[in-house]
């Protein structure tokens, strides 16, 4: 039996309710933070424009939206909704973001199924292992966007559980999956494209659209994986580390969260000047005469200063560092519309740079380092320094900041109590203790209120 068949055999067989209690905790906590992620990009303009023009009635939910569409319509338009805001979870050893690659798809054909809880959470869970393994065994090549690549098979992993395929079966929808994914291409995050949002959109779609394929007689490559990661995408691929740990260590507890509204590259900047917060009272912008920021080579990558969109300024090293000192913080609000029109953000900017150091480049993927030094108008400076970013599983956020992230991101279409409400059941769901139908019809109310603009 080779890698793949190993890896199918235990995306076929998992069994969701015998798992540790750690297990199933930490992936309802995963559900919770991308469905908070999903809901909050459902009141971006874009996105509702793209599902006025796609959703017709169906039996999936679009998420915060109150409406419904095909399955295919759904998966495509969470998964592009779940990216918008860039607080989707990630995992540090695939390098990307494995939920939201795979939930809307799982959920979309759950809903057209009429599957059970378990059968959910069991495709949910072997989506993001399944994904985030070929994620992590594999190294992209620099010019593509991680989203929309490996993220395609964790898809069709999930799809293939919730049908209940066995190994063989399970298999030939992995090989297909391996010739659907999409040509991404890096500039689109660095430039403000946001078709860019639409990479995780389309891997829940074609996710789906493999299992459909699969089922209908269609075949794929003996290994595609391996042809996909080992030639095309990437040119280095490790059967061994797909393998490594299956079943006893989680790709689902080594993750991380975001409370960053922005890149994860930005992330150990922004905890080294809350280091520096910490320590007293920052400096007002007109008191700053430069700041230098430090940092591993994909950080130093997202050097405009002078971002044109939200979403370029998510990915801006000097926009991060310049918003966070003039608001007080890195939420939702600091990369706003807003924020991005701002005089004194945009001023500031100007006056950050970022160089890679590369001794911070061979701390990754354990560490994700950072250097801010801040020199001051009269010569003095402010050092802050961070190696571990908060959120990783080696520096987590407490459940209590997690739930708090959660009420913020879906108060932009639900009410609190409402929120609340949806948050502990789908933490109940995640423990095999709630219903899939309950929670589905909690999901297609309709916004409560006016919805975020731009």
């Amino acid at each position: 039996m080779d890698y793949l068949d190993t890896l199918s055999r235990f995306a076929a067989e998992l069994d969701y309710a015998s798992l540790p209690p750690a297990v199933r905790e930490q992936t309802g906590w995963v559900l919770a933070d991308t469905l908070a992620s999903i809901v909050g990009g459902s009141a971006e303009p874009e996105l509702r424009a793209l599902a006025g023009r796609l959703g017709t009635p169906g039996p999936a939910t679009l998420v915060g939206l109150g409406g419904t569409g095909s399955a295919d319509v759904a998966a495509l338009i969470n998964g592009t909704a779940g990216t918008f805001l860039e607080m989707d979870e990630g995992n540090r050893f695939s390098r990307g973001h494995p939920a939201v690659h795979v939930i809307p798809a799982a959920l979309a054909l759950c809903e057209a199924r009429g599957a059970s809880a378990e059968v959910f959470m069991a495709a949910v869970l072997v989506g993001y292992e399944v994904g985030s393994r070929f994620g992590a065994a594999s190294r992209l090549r620099p010019a593509m966007h991680p989203h929309g690549t490996w993220g395609t098979l964790g898809a069709a992993g999930a799809c293939a559980r919730v049908a209940g395929l066995g190994t063989a079966a399970m298999r030939e929808t992995i090989n297909i999956a391996a010739s659907m994914s999409t040509a991404t291409s890096k500039q689109t995050m660095l430039q403000g494209g946001l078709v860019r949002n639409v990479y995780a959109g389309l891997s829940n779609r074609n996710g789906l659209l493999a299992l459909q394929l699969a089922q209908s007689g269609f075949s794929g490559e003996q290994d595609g994986p391996a042809s996909l990661f080992g030639t095309i995408v990437s040119e280095h691929f490790d059967r061994a580390e797909v393998l490594r740990g299956l079943g006893q260590e989680w790709h689902v507890l080594q993750n991380y969260f975001k409370l960053h509204s922005c890149c994860r590259f930005n992330h150990g900047t922004l905890d080294a000047i809350d280091q520096l917060a910490a320590r007293g009272a920052l400096p007002a912008p007109a008191q700053i005469r430069d700041i230098q920021v430090s940092s591993y080579n994909l950080a130093a990558e997202l050097n405009n200063p002078a971002p044109h969109n939200t979403l370029a300024a998510k990915f801006s090293v000097p926009f991060a560092v310049a918003t966070r000192l003039v608001h007080g913080h890195s939420g939702l609000a600091s990369f706003s519309w807003d924020a991005v029109r701002n005089p004194a953000v945009l001023a500031l900017a100007q006056r950050v740079s970022v160089t890679e150091d590369p001794a911070m480049t061979r701390r990754l993927p354990y560490e994700r380092p950072a250097r801010v030094v801040i020199t001051l108008t009269d010569g003095s400076t402010l050092v802050g320094e961070a190696g571990v970013n908060r959120g990783d599983d080696a520096a987590p956020y407490s459940r209590a900041e997690l739930a708090a992230k959660f009420m913020d991101l879906t108060s932009r279409v639900w009410s609190a109590a409402y929120a609340e409400e949806v948050l502990n059941l789908t933490l109940a769901l995640g423990q095999g203790g709630a219903n899939l139908s309950q929670w589905c019809q909690l999901l297609r109310v309709p916004a409560l209120g006016d919805v975020a603009g731009p």
